[in-house]
């Protein structure tokens, strides 16, 4: 039954998407969601660094979808110390260093 929640995530977030007018892609690395690290309400900033400004938070147990990934400002957290911002949504940046990816690396296509 995993794969009827996963149709009906991805369909959630596609209509999401649609109504919000952004372009709609699908492929296996956007329909992989990550755990954000528990006890933590992660700020989501505009672009990869901490100089932009903060665009909202994530609540606790939140599970993002990574898009794309790009280097930015180095940011230590509780998976480490890194380079590495993930966007869950266009113009949305949260340090990888709060996301458990399971990797130190890039575990999405690199941003534009």
């Amino acid at each position: 039954m995993d794969t009827d929640r996963n149709k009906a995530t991805t369909t959630a977030e596609t209509a999401e998407a649609t109504a919000t007018g952004a372009a709609v892609t699908t492929t296996a690395a956007a329909a992989t969601r990550y755990e954000v690290a528990p006890g933590y309400r992660v700020n989501v900033r505009s672009g990869p660094s901490t100089q932009y400004p903060i665009v909202r938070a994530l609540p606790l147990g939140a599970t993002v979808a990574i898009t794309c990934q790009k280097y930015g400002e180095w940011i230590s957290g509780p998976y480490g110390t890194t380079r590495i911002w993930d966007n869950i949504a266009p113009g949305e940046y949260i340090s990888d260093a709060y996301v458990r990816t399971g990797s130190d690396g890039f575990v999405a296509p690199r941003c534009a």
